[in-house]
């Protein structure tokens, strides 16, 4: 199995959009306030363009298996970026893909100067939230900033200033 993380580039965006779309029906979580119908989803490129934000896309031979950005969502207390659009293709979970984006995330987000990493989530999304306790995330009461997810029901942050972060 030979895995390539890399930057977005534009010709990633359709892949990616259905990529996202499939683990949205796959979970039975397709529906409004939700990446799902976010209209940004199928030009992840363009947004990744944005100060601030970046986007990695995980390649097997060619083919895009997952994806994962950091990205100074709106509305966010200062220092903190939100941990956003992390998919993967449903035979690659389980095989350590996930965390591989999600440590190469956490170094983009504290090479972009960011203090905290802020994420929502969903209880279907139950194995990823796992991986997200382990990787140092605290559950939140409440959101933070203004994703326009407003179906998310699971928030949480990672303080990267932490030993070990």
């Amino acid at each position: 199995m030979s895995i390539t993380i890399r930057a977005i580039e534009e010709r990633d965006n359709q892949p990616l959009a259905d990529l996202i779309r499939k683990v949205f029906r796959e979970f039975k979580i397709d529906r409004p306030g939700t990446v799902y119908t976010d209209p940004t989803t199928d030009q992840l490129y363009q947004l990744f363009q944005t100060p601030g934000s970046a986007y990695l896309v995980a390649e097997e031979n060619g083919e895009i298996i997952g994806g994962c950005g950091v990205y100074p969502t709106d509305g966010l207390p200062e220092g903190y970026a939100e941990l956003v659009k992390f998919y993967l293709e449903a035979e690659t979970r389980g095989k350590g893909i996930g965390l591989q984006l999600l440590d190469k995330s956490l170094l983009l987000a504290q090479e972009l100067g960011y203090t905290h990493l802020y994420l929502e989530s969903f209880p279907e999304l139950a194995k990823a939230v796992s991986m997200y306790t382990k990787a140092g995330f605290k559950p939140l009461p409440h959101a933070l900033g203004n994703s326009g997810h407003f179906a998310c029901n699971i928030w949480m942050v990672k303080d990267l200033t932490e030993q070990g972060a």
